[in-house]
């Protein structure tokens, strides 16, 4: 095991609370908080310091992702729409779409729509239903529904309106978008059964989209502040013979390029068993990696580790006063909200 992968690294708690639910975005000077079959908006600066009245709160379907826009607006990705929420309850648009493949379940969104940080443009994933099988990617026998390459689109948040639209090389059972906080270059990455993770890096600034870079088998978790390098992590997933990895990098978002890698393996203390959950971009110089590790003949523990966001080295493991799971929201300012039990607090290094 690495030795700086163990070196204890200490944090300020600053705030603490109840956790009403899971926190889903933090933008605009407001949290949205999902509450299981409602979203709650509050007040950024009042729920940081325990305030737990919301400013509004809208119902949410089952099943349903929904992502919280600068001006209040709710998104949400259904299993066949797309529907903009406003703070009273009531849709103010609806974009419908082919079903999403449900399998033996009920057919849902594989993942959060994604506002550009202007707040005018929502990316989303749909699918695409195709009636000719030589065409298809995925069929389903029973009933007999055939597939093909999922499509990005870029709505008018205001009125959802299609800006662009571009097909895309999967048939996504899990979506992770990721727009630079300047909004030149949006990151999508989709998960498709037995092909692991596409990345794509796409200019979002014309209606063709075209690529400006990607990877395989990793998934965006986000890009260094004042930088344009795009952070991904790779998890161990058996794809292929002696290609299990766990993997952090960085990448040029110009190129694609890769320019740092850490092999998370370094921090395992059971290689086999020892899962890496995900990654977050703390600020310009940290990153943090949650992780549950499976230490022999003890009880398997949730892990926090931080790095230098520049190079990827670890400087160590974090030593909470208080219990964490792996549900981590970083706020951009260094600072980063943990949620565990129905409790919430708020953290700061040492």
């Amino acid at each position: 095991m690495s030795n700086k992968g163990e070196a204890p690294v200490g944090v300020t708690l600053i705030g603490e609370g109840t956790a009403p639910g899971a926190i889903r975005e933090v933008t605009g000077g407001r949290v949205a908080v999902d509450t299981g079959d409602r979203v709650a908006v509050y007040d950024q600066q009042a729920f940081l310091t325990g305030a737990r009245s919301a400013l509004y709160s809208v119902p949410r379907p089952p099943q349903a992702k929904a992502t919280l826009a600068p001006d209040g607006t709710i998104i949400m990705a259904e299993g066949a729409a797309i529907r903009a929420v406003d703070a009273d309850g009531s849709t103010r648009w609806t974009l419908p779409h082919d079903p999403w493949h449900g399998g033996d379940r009920a057919p849902r969104a594989p993942g959060f729509p994604a506002v550009a940080p202007d707040g005018k443009i929502v990316s989303v994933l749909t699918p695409t239903l195709v009636e000719d099988d030589s065409r298809a990617v995925l069929v389903y026998d029973e009933p007999h529904i055939t597939y093909g390459p999922d499509a990005l689109l870029l709505l008018d948040t205001a009125s959802g309106a299609i800006r662009a639209r571009r097909p895309v090389a999967s048939v996504a059972s899990g979506v992770t978008q990721h727009w630079q906080p300047d909004g030149t270059m949006l990151v999508l990455s989709c998960w498709t059964a037995w092909e692991s993770w596409s990345t794509w890096w796409i200019d979002p600034h014309t209606e063709e989209l075209p690529l400006r870079g990607g990877t395989r088998m990793r998934e965006v978790s986000g890009s260094l502040p004042a930088s344009d390098r795009m952070l991904t992590i790779r998890r161990a997933e058996s794809m292929a013979y002696q290609d299990d990895r766990d993997e952090l990098a960085l990448h040029e978002a110009a190129t694609g390029e890769q320019v740092a890698l850490f092999d998370l393996e370094e921090l395992a203390a059971d290689p086999d068993y020892d899962e890496f959950d995900d990654a977050y971009v703390l600020d310009s110089d940290h990153v943090l990696v949650t992780g549950k590790l499976h230490p022999q003949a003890r009880t398997p523990e949730i892990c926090h580790w931080l790095f230098k966001a520049a190079t990827l080295q670890p400087l160590g493991r974090l030593r909470y006063p208080a219990p964490v799971s792996q549900d981590v929201t970083p706020l951009g300012d260094g600072t980063w909200l943990t949620r565990h039990d129905g409790q919430l607090h708020h953290w700061a290094l040492a």
